[in-house]
């Protein structure tokens, strides 16, 4: 317990956005990046400041944004909008508009220009307005998500609400494979990127889990699975790994032992090891990556801001392009790689080689 001590004493310096920050602010000129988002939640609609809740809820909400994202900024920080606009320190919403279904996922084909879309799963203790400006300052820093799309499960937002986020995102499965589907099934939609954070991961795999048990392998087909400090137990990833089979993408996980926040959630289960905190030099990793047909790259490099190394992930979005093309080297050689990344030189190198699993030829 002393750990989640620590945890709420470094959260609770930082002040957290109220559901206000949503409302769009008329700007003449923007000195910062103009960025539009598409989002989707099934969280519960709150009247009384136009945000969204932490209660679960069947009906999905979507909605596409506009940002004002600032151009020169620390890393990943991110500054939320005072009463007085300032474009060049503040991410702004500048124009927000709610859609349906069908016009929604228009628009996400309509904003691919290679075929591909992204989709960002938040991890525990995020408010609705926390993973949609998380996801601003992503889509500014990396340029090539094309277009990004953020899904928010009903987190409730607390540092104590660890087991309950646990349950909604279980209680989120339905509603993110049913966002997969409808993007996978778009004619020009060629591959979805499903990028999750820390049990917004767990999340994930257990969508893909659903689309295999349901039968929907042309959906899988389409997806490229990537966690990022993925909260999750290691019996229960290789039992999840099972059931969903052999990837046609390979599974990529960003890692880092020295992640203090995936310590916690270790303590929490028991102190059962969590795949986020993975020691990509463990030979055993080696063969059980090789077995899996799994990418795994050490992010230990890449500065955090939050104090606990968990938020490594949003600093990472800029060198998107070498992780890209580390992936596409992968995808073209037709097998899983182990890799370190060097923040300082943007450059990633193998301390061992995986060859293609028996399996996946």
């Amino acid at each position: 317990m002393a750990l989640i001590a620590v945890i709420t004493c470094l959260q609770g310096c930082a002040s957290r956005p109220p559901a206000t920050v949503l409302n769009p602010v008329a700007i003449h000129e923007s000195a910062g990046d103009r960025i539009s988002l598409l989002a989707v939640t099934n969280r519960n609609k709150v009247e009384k400041d136009g945000g969204f809740g932490s209660e679960w809820r069947r009906a999905l909400s979507y909605e596409r944004y506009e940002f004002s994202v600032p151009r020169d900024r620390k890393a990943a920080a991110i500054i939320y909008p005072t009463t007085h606009a300032d474009t060049r320190r503040e991410f702004i919403i500048t124009g927000r508009k709610e859609l349906d279904e069908s016009s929604w996922v228009a628009a996400a084909r309509a904003s691919t220009v290679d075929g591909t879309v992204s989709v960002f799963v938040h991890g525990y203790n995020y408010r609705y307005q926390e993973a949609l400006f998380r996801m601003a300052q992503m889509a500014s820093d990396a340029r090539t998500l094309s277009p990004p799309i953020l899904f928010s499960w009903p987190s409730v937002a607390t540092v104590t609400g660890y087991v309950a986020d646990r349950d909604a995102a279980l209680a989120s499965r339905t509603e993110l494979e049913r966002v997969l589907t409808s993007l996978a099934r778009t004619p020009g939609i060629k591959r979805v990127i499903v990028f999750g954070h820390s049990m917004g991961g767990f999340l994930t795999v257990e969508a893909a889990r659903q689309l295999k048990l349901d039968g929907r392998r042309e959906i899988l087909n389409k997806l490229q699975i990537v966690l990022a400090a993925p909260d999750i137990d290691v019996d229960v990833f290789r039992s999840q790994l099972l059931d969903i089979g052999t990837l046609k993408i390979p599974m990529t996980l960003l890692v880092a032992k020295t992640d203090r926040a995936l310590s916690v959630s270790s303590v929490l289960g028991a102190e059962r090891p969590r795949i986020g905190r993975l020691d990509i030099n463990d030979p055993q990793i080696r063969d059980a990556a090789l077995k899996a047909n799994v990418n795994v790259i050490d992010i230990s490099s890449v500065e955090a801001s939050d104090g606990l190394g968990h938020d490594r992930y949003a600093a990472l979005a800029r060198f998107g392009g070498e992780l890209e093309q580390a992936d596409a080297t992968a995808r073209r050689k037709g097998r899983s790689v182990a890799l370190v990344f060097d923040a300082a030189t943007g450059v990633l190198t193998s301390p061992f080689r995986l060859a293609r699993p028996a399996s996946a030829q």
